[in-house]
């Protein structure tokens, strides 16, 4: 960057030295140096603004500014009957009116061409000029790949069903940062990263299913993400991920974006609460007396009643479904006498009271087992909470 410095103090020095040279104002050597300092100055910032922009938006504005300068200068030849000359000690000019319209005609149309070539200069891009080329037909509908989905792995399974169509892009630094996530020195990361590699090989391989690797990059956007949104948005394409963080960015961006984890959720079977299900209790709960079980989808399954039963397949009746961004959990409940049990707890309801010494509800929301009848039988009965 020393360099850069040097080429810019240099800049600065020669327009200064240019305004000493020629003086274009009558105050003296002083104010043609302050006037020479402020014009290069002013063209330092202005560069250094510019580096931030799009090259094609630079070139839009240049071609903008162009074509409304040739429109005014066309006006201006068409509105001579506004040239009223006048001689004024013997120098023949235009009346004051006359140069105000047409100096505002120059400007006006250079400001418009300008603002117009700045919103429309992502029309250069050379995606977007390579199209006009290609041959009439349907429009292909791209499918950007994310990081984050690729290693996931489901996208293997969602393109073999047919589910997902159109053609799935790949992007050069997508596969840079899968390279460096494969070459890491930590061992899960790099199996991570080595995984996703297998996925695309995998996908490339399906029939029917076009990978393309795109060459398109966004030197001045650092954030891989945000080169996904800028490249969605040329290709008119969809992002494909699994990250919440890109999903959000993407929408508040207008960039549509389809979720793999939101598919996943959408599939899971749905049950209603007061069906009975086969579950096997893997652990505890984090409360008093739960069993944790899980479904084939990874769906979380908390019963109570179940703490003694882990390691063992029971029938629970669910309770209650939890539905959040990040997933579905299910609450549900283990009765020992099952349909007996139930029959029981619709009379103990119904105000019938089974054989046996009478039993004191007991605090809390879940329903208890006591014994009640004979000691020798020691039959179960229900006793529902107040």
């Amino acid at each position: 960057m020393a360099w850069f410095i040097v080429v810019r103090v240099f800049f600065v020095a020669a327009v200064t030295a240019l305004a000493a040279f020629l003086q274009p104002l009558s105050l003296g050597l002083a104010a043609n140096l302050a006037l020479g300092i402020i014009v290069g100055v002013v063209v330092v910032i202005a560069e250094r603004r510019l580096r931030d922009v799009p090259i094609w938006t630079v070139l839009g504005a240049i071609i903008g500014g162009t074509a409304g300068l040739l429109v005014a200068r066309v006006l201006d030849t068409a509105l001579f009957w506004m040239d009223v000359i006048r001689q004024d000690r013997g120098v023949w000019s235009r009346t004051p009116g006359a140069a105000f319209v047409n100096t505002a005609v120059v400007l006006a149309f250079m400001y418009l061409g300008v603002a117009l070539g700045i919103r429309y200069g992502e029309w250069l891009h050379p995606s977007r000029i390579a199209g006009l080329f290609r041959a009439s037909g349907p429009q292909r509908r791209y499918k950007i790949l994310d990081t984050s989905v690729i290693i996931d792995g489901r996208i293997a399974d969602v393109c073999e069903t047919g589910f997902l169509d159109g053609t799935l892009v790949v992007p050069q630094f997508v596969l840079k940062e899968l390279q460096l996530v494969a070459d890491s020195a930590d061992s899960l990361k790099r199996n991570r990263g080595r995984r996703g590699l297998d996925i695309l090989q995998k996908v490339q391989k399906m029939s029917g299913v076009e990978v393309i690797v795109s060459d398109v990059d966004f030197p001045e956007v650092r954030e891989v993400d945000l080169k996904l949104i800028e490249l969605a948005r040329s290709l008119q394409g969809k992002i494909v991920t699994n990250d919440f963080n890109l999903n959000k960015v993407a929408q508040l961006r207008g960039v549509e974006v389809l979720n793999i984890n939101e598919l996943a959720n959408a599939l899971k079977p749905v049950v209603l609460p007061g069906e009975f299900m086969k579950v096997f209790i893997l652990k505890e709960g984090k409360e008093y007396n739960q069993g944790v079980a899980y479904l084939d989808d990874g769906t979380m399954v908390v019963v109570d009643n179940a703490r003694k039963l882990i390691g063992k397949t029971i029938d629970v009746v669910v309770t209650s479904v939890l539905q959040t961004t990040a997933g579905k959990m299910i609450f549900g409940r283990f009765i020992e006498a099952g349909a007996a049990a139930q029959a029981q707890a619709q009379g103990a309801n119904a105000g019938t009271t089974a054989p046996g010494p009478a039993a004191t509800p007991a605090a809390g929301p879940q329903t208890t087992v006591q014994a009640g009848g004979d000691e020798g039988t020691r039959k179960p009965r229900i006793v529902p909470q107040a």
